[in-house]
């Protein structure tokens, strides 16, 4: 690939990434809640998930869910059932400082969740599989040969210009969180607004198509 092909895929993945979506409503959430570094982790996790929607894309794997409306039910219910789950735990969680108070947690466990929540947001949403088969072949050079490789560079640019968009929403997110979030008040409100967003996603993510 050219070096014009690349920056100028990389300047259209940095301009999807910061179109709403699941993804980034999620890292936004809980680095308003949750704060800066719990919203990087986030997003650690959601940038690992691009690597295995990357492989599949690569290896020909995501053609199964294009395919099979089997596979692609079963994993968009598993997202929608995590997504549900994510909701149950905003709309019981306790504010931030009563919390911590009461129960301390250990910060390398609780960042450990964080970055596997991640993770599992992004690989149970098999639309991002579908939209990587449909999206990185039209940069692909099938002349220069080597398809697979090139489908793995233009992976790893998506990766870095997700992860470039996301931190900045991260930073973002998590001012708002220190200023605005600080009171128990707020906190339960913030809270409960997660959960009815999570169970959004979830009804969005169960009725969505190939």
């Amino acid at each position: 690939m050219s070096i014009e092909t690349m920056l100028a895929f990389f300047a259209v993945a940095l301009l999807l990434a910061f179109v709403p979506g699941p993804d980034n409503v999620f890292v936004m959430i809980q680095a308003a809640l949750r704060g800066r570094n719990a919203g990087l982790l986030v997003v650690l996790g959601l940038c690992t998930g691009l690597i295995v929607h990357t492989t599949a894309v690569a290896l020909g794997v995501a053609v199964i869910f294009q395919k099979s409306q089997l596979a692609f039910s079963l994993l968009k219910y598993a997202g929608s059932v995590y997504l549900v789950y994510l909701a149950w735990q905003a709309f019981r969680a306790k504010p931030m400082n009563d919390e911590e108070s009461e129960n301390p947690t250990n910060p390398a466990v609780d960042g450990a969740k964080l970055y596997l929540r991640g993770i599992l947001m992004n690989i149970t949403n098999p639309k991002v599989s579908i939209f990587f088969l449909a999206f990185l072949p039209q940069f692909v050079d099938r002349q220069a040969g080597h398809v697979s490789l090139q489908m793995f560079a233009l992976g790893g640019i998506f990766i870095l210009a997700a992860l470039l968009a996301f931190s900045v929403m991260t930073v973002v997110a998590a001012s708002f969180g220190a200023r605005f979030g600080q009171s128990p008040r707020v906190q339960k409100n913030m809270n409960r607004l997660a959960g009815v967003v999570f169970l959004g996603l979830a009804a969005k993510l169960a009725t969505a198509e190939r």
